[in-house]
């Protein structure tokens, strides 16, 4: 995830305790919906497209973050 960004989540994640939260929570819930997306029946499982969007959701404000970090280091 935002490989262009590579160093600047490294130190995020040791400066910035809400960024380095959410950075866990995407991670886990990534995992959590490849685990179930193995499950029998799991392309119409209404909690992985739940999953899904939170999984989402968090990426976007984790790119906010950066962007923002990003725009402070300039």
């Amino acid at each position: 995830m935002f490989p262009e960004y590579r160093d600047l989540i490294t130190q995020l994640k040791t400066d910035n305790p809400r960024f380095c939260t959410l950075f866990q929570r995407h991670n886990q819930l990534d995992h959590d919906i490849r685990r179930a997306e193995q499950q029998p029946g799991a392309m119409y499982d209404n909690d992985i497209m739940l999953m899904k969007k939170e999984k989402l959701r968090l990426k976007d404000e984790l790119y906010k973050i950066l962007k923002g970090c990003e725009e402070q280091q300039s």
